[in-house]
């Protein structure tokens, strides 16, 4: 059962929070873009064998969140924090999917004395220009995945007219399987896009911006065990960004699942969830 409140902010902003209960260890779900925070129901067969209490929340601008324009990824610590403080949650590990898993990221480099533990599934790197340092962010993206990140990375003005222009017939990288996934073991996704996005696309356009822009962190931060889960077939955020993660992350773990796609990787997070009861 998910029990489902709002937490007022210091700033009277409102998040809309989820919590499944229970005295066991917390994972904290960290959502796609765009989806709520409701906790991933295809996990609850493993979470509820390992005994595990899921929290999260819905990000500014989702569902019932109140918008936060100008967000960055490293706000949503101290928005986590602040959570798990109105729960009577002290220490907590992190799992984010796809958007979710840069955020993930954030609270484990910016609350180290909380986050125990990050998995980050299906999570893009921080941008950097190929130049910088030879990894191309945008090498292997489907097409309609690169033209919302330049989008994206353009500003807040030049993405907005890009999701006006979006007919909803773009390849965004997901394979056949990925689709096959959305219509029977992972449906839940169908459910949880919408709901996103019923008051308007305020957090679709926040999290796009802050996901391509500068995130806030240094991901070399994150000093905790980290597991870095992604799909080798994945064409809406290609594997090499979990790599080139796992290249500065001090205690990371890479594994990169064959065959697998941006939502058929997910099959694999029930190995995720272990992976975490196992660093507690």
């Amino acid at each position: 059962m998910i029990t489902e409140i709002g937490v007022e902010l210091g700033d009277g902003r409102l998040l809309h929070v989820y919590d499944t209960g229970g005295d066991g260890p917390v994972v904290y779900w960290h959502h796609g873009t765009p989806n709520i925070g409701e906790p991933p129901e295809p996990l609850f067969a493993a979470s509820d064998r390992l005994g595990i209490r899921w929290i999260a929340h819905s990000r500014p601008g989702y569902g019932a969140s109140a918008p936060a324009p100008g967000r960055s990824v490293a706000s949503v610590a101290a928005d986590a924090a602040a959570v798990a403080d109105a729960l009577g949650v002290r220490r907590f590990a992190v799992m984010g999917h796809s958007g979710g898993g840069p955020h993930a990221l954030a609270c484990a480099a910016l609350l180290p004395d909380r986050v125990g533990a990050v998995v980050s599934i299906s999570g893009l790197a921080p941008f950097e220009p190929s130049t910088a340092s030879g990894f191309d962010w945008y090498a292997g993206m489907a097409d309609g995945s690169l033209s919302t990140l330049r989008a994206a990375r353009e500003g807040r003005a030049a993405y907005e007219q890009h999701l006006k222009g979006a007919t909803g017939e773009e390849d965004i990288g997901f394979l056949p399987a990925d689709w096959d996934a959305l219509q029977s073991d992972w449906a839940w996704f169908d459910r949880i896009v919408p709901a996103a996005l019923v008051m308007g696309p305020a957090g679709l356009i926040d999290d796009e911006l802050a996901g391509s822009g500068a995130w806030g962190f240094d991901p070399a931060a994150v000093a905790q065990p980290a597991l870095l889960l992604h799909g080798a077939a994945d064409r809406m955020v290609p594997s090499t960004h979990s790599e080139w993660l796992a290249g500065r992350l001090p205690a990371a773990e890479l594994r990169i699942v064959p065959d697998a796609g941006h939502i058929t990787v997910m099959r694999h997070a029930a190995e995720a969830l272990e992976w975490l009861a196992a660093h507690p």
